[in-house]
């Protein structure tokens, strides 16, 4: 069929809605007037003058009946423009419209306008088409090739009009390539509903309902127009088509932007620049997409950022990201994730916020099947470092770190804030468990305050928790402890056995002498005891410890050894990390209740978290690493794209949904806050209980003061780690080789005593040893 049609000129700007698709009674605007309604006598015919001044400043209309005008019209204001169909014009003022350097004065000049409606005191000038849309009050359009909207436009939702084809709705295939896990786009989504659309995959009632909440959540009727917030600029640019553009955005030279919404405000403004191409989204407030990026079949979240040359395709982009210079494909990624460089590579991956991805990484690429249906999944936190290449599939803890290397294979790594090193010296994999914890307070303490001082955003739909120690990472942390009270249990046993242990790595390693022992029925049955005997070597002689060799299970899928190096070291970082976590959370609780005594604070303390204070009155028993008393901590925590819930709560949020009780997507947005609501209590619960299980006793009078007394030794190596970890970048000789003394590395880089964050860092533990010090005066 050929491409190109003739139809008579008269149809030019009429039958936007097709017969077909028109109710009884109702004409092909009567969807535009309820975009933009106006009172009864808002809209005259122009006056015989009027349309007289028009023609002679050269503008044309196919029937100046059909052109509307306000009682604030002036004529004048208009110059060699063509008009088509119901056009609509308000009031135009003498005056110019600024935005930054560009002036521009009020009314329409050589463009070509087809059914529209015109705001007041708007300038649209070399606009060359210019169909289908209702433009704000106080909008510039200038220099505009083509801006158009179908009487089928979807505006980047994922639902299909009255009369299209199931075929023609898209999908976006997030966390696998293989489309397995494809989820709809709509207005408004946040990463907590693209989590749950995406994971629970199995249940077809669920799903089921995620797609009627996103079909019956928009209007499905031909004949919306496109719409052009007040006060927005929209200048320089190519082709505008099916787009809902926000109130104050300022879009600039962009290419093409075809079926998008873009949310903007003048609390949160959206700005699109230079070279953009955007296809098939949803864009967030307060977002900048900037410098040639491309991005189709994607969420960018609100106050997100897209940058130089950026490629963002089947994915969602949580909410204070920023990306530039990469590519992202078939991801899901939560909140304040950064990836920055021109050389990375990320794909089929669930990122799980707060993360950093390095030059020339490549997360994902490597496929280890005949399909391409691999996926990471990594915990908040994630740092691959620079070149560090991943294989499908892999699963990362909270905070893991990964030191540069190619990774011959998949990798299950269990232990957050840890390092992950591929040593191809020794061939082996190493992995030291609380990495972040030992060696690099200043990064861990900055992130947690860097992300929440960057969080902007006017209305928090997504809810965060920025917090490093938190319900899921401690929950991570038991595991580990119990991993390594295994592990270094098994190394006590058999290598008891072994009058002599190479630690090369290399041909008749260790490992592979330690698995054929295991085999036998012997070694089977004394593994038994392998977590007391680990546990108790852990506890009472950490120098023996340090003298086995230690070696991870289950964690690369290779027959090369993975040694797990200063296992005594990391497991007691471990429990002073959820010592820290109880306690700080606990003194918290204490101060906001303004408790006097530690028998008002367990009465108040029983009351709030819902347990009796009996529970708080006994003992709870050999105080294992992974113990959950009856009636005790929720060991199971669901990130719902940064918003942490108990397992619990979100299997009855999935049951309201499966069952009815939960029936649109604001219905959802509605429990999620109320779940914010209820996790202070359900945080406090967790500490509480977190704390008792790692003392194996209640929180009595002397234990709730051992506690306050550990925590001030654990806040002062907070700081000096913080402390020591800066001062390396000021002391060290080869950062210093760069400069002809040290006056001119101050005034360049400043100095570690008026650091600004090491000033905060010390601040803060001055605050909590005198919170701690007040509360020891009161037991």
């Amino acid at each position: 069929m050929d491409e190109v049609q003739i139809f008579p000129k008269d149809e030019l700007g009429f039958g936007f809605i097709p017969p077909a698709y028109l109710p009884a009674g109702k004409d092909e605007f009567w969807i535009r007037n309820e975009q933009n309604p106006k009172p009864e006598g808002y809209w005259r015919h122009l006056t015989a003058k009027e349309i007289e001044i028009l023609v002679k400043n050269l503008n044309t209309s196919d029937n100046w009946d059909n052109l509307l005008v306000t009682d604030q019209f002036d004529p004048y204001r208009i110059t060699h423009t063509e008009f088509y169909g119901l056009v609509r014009i308000g009031s135009m003022e003498d005056s110019i419209l600024r935005h930054h350097d560009l002036k521009l004065p009020v009314g329409i000049s050589s463009s070509r306008i087809i059914s529209c409606d015109v705001g007041d005191n708007v300038a649209i000038h070399n606009v060359q088409y210019l169909c289908h849309y209702i433009i704000g009050n106080r909008c510039i359009l200038f220099n505009v090739d083509e801006m158009n909207t179908t009487n089928h436009a979807r505006f980047g939702n994922g639902i299909v009009k009255e009369g299209e084809e199931e075929a023609t709705r898209y999908w976006i295939d997030v966390m696998n390539e293989g489309g397995g896990r494809s989820i709809l786009p709509f207005e408004g989504m946040i990463p907590a509903d693209a989590y749950l659309w995406a994971t629970f995959r199995e249940d077809r009632t669920l799903m089921d309902r995620f797609f009627r909440f996103t079909q019956s959540g928009f209007d499905l009727r031909r004949g919306c127009y496109g719409t052009v917030g007040d006060s927005t600029v929209i200048k320089s640019c190519r082709i505008i088509k099916d787009v809902k553009i926000g109130s104050h955005c300022y879009i600039k030279g962009a290419n093409k932007l075809k079926n998008l919404t873009i949310n903007s405000s003048a609390e949160a403004p959206t700005q699109i620049g230079e070279g953009v191409e955007l296809v098939n989204g949803i864009i967030g407030y307060g977002c900048h997409v900037f410098y040639g990026c491309k991005a189709v079949r994607f969420v960018l979240c609100d106050h997100s950022n897209l940058k130089y040359g950026a490629r963002l395709i089947h994915s969602v982009l949580g909410e204070n990201s920023t990306v530039s210079c990469c590519e992202i494909l078939n991801n899901l990624v939560f909140p304040t994730h950064e990836q920055h460089h021109n050389n990375s590579f990320l794909t089929s991956s669930l990122v799980m916020g707060q993360s950093n991805i390095a030059a020339g990484a490549t997360i994902g690429s490597n496929h280890n099947s005949r399909a391409n249906d691999g996926e990471i999944v990594a915990g908040r936190g994630f740092w691959p470092g620079l070149c560090v290449s991943l294989k499908h599939s892999s699963r990362f803890a909270s905070f893991v770190l990964i030191q540069k290397g190619s990774y011959p294979a998949e990798l299950h790594i269990p232990f957050p804030f840890s390092l992950v090193v591929n040593n191809e010296t020794k061939g082996r994999l190493e992995v030291m468990p609380a990495y972040f914890w030992m060696y690099n307070q200043y990064a861990l303490a900055r992130n947690e305050w860097k992300f929440q001082s960057r969080d902007k955003r006017v209305a928090k739909t997504q809810h965060i928790e920025y917090a490093a120690l938190a319900p899921d990472t401690v929950e991570e942390i038991f595991v580990a402890l119990g991993l390594l009270e295994e592990w270094v249990g098994k190394a006590a046993e058999t290598q008891a056995q072994v009058p002599e242990q190479r630690e090369d790595g290399r041909g008749e390693n260790p490992v592979g002498e330690t698995e054929r022992r295991r085999e036998s029925p012997r070694v089977e049955q004394t593994c038994r005891f392998s977590r007391p005997l680990g546990r108790s070597l852990l506890r009472e002689h950490p120098d023996e410890v340090r003298k086995l060799s230690i070696y991870g299970e289950g964690m690369e899928n290779s027959k090369r050894p993975v040694v797990i190096l200063k296992a005594a070291e990391a497991y007691q970082a471990y429990r002073d990390m959820i010592l820290y976590y109880g306690v700080k959370n606990l003194l918290s609780a204490w101060e906001t209740w303004g408790c006097t005594s530690f028998e008002e604070f367990v009465r108040t303390l029983s009351k709030a978290v819902g347990v009796t204070e009996d529970i708080l009155g006994e003992t709870i028993g050999e105080g294992s690493a992974l113990g959950n008393h009856t009636g005790g901590r929720e060991t199971r925590w669901f990130n719902l794209g940064g918003q942490l819930v108990p397992a619990p709560k979100v299997e009855t949020l999935l049951a309201d949904v499966r069952e009815g009780r939960i029936s649109s997507w604001k219905d959802l947005h509605a429990r999620y806050d109320t779940l914010w609501e209820e996790y202070p209590v359900d945080k406090l619960r967790h500490a509480l209980l977190s704390l008792q299980d790692l003392w194996g006793a209640s929180l009595s009078k002397v234990l709730w003061g051992k506690s306050l007394k550990e925590a001030e030794r654990i806040q002062s190596y907070i700081l000096e780690g913080v402390v020591n970890s800066r001062r390396k970048d000021y002391e060290n000789p080869f950062r210093k080789a760069t400069f002809r003394n040290e006056e001119e590395q101050k005034a360049v880089v400043g100095s570690l005593e008026k650091n600004p964050f090491v000033q905060l860092v010390k601040a803060e533990s001055r605050l909590f040893m005198e919170r701690i010090a007040k509360v020891r005066s009161l037991l």
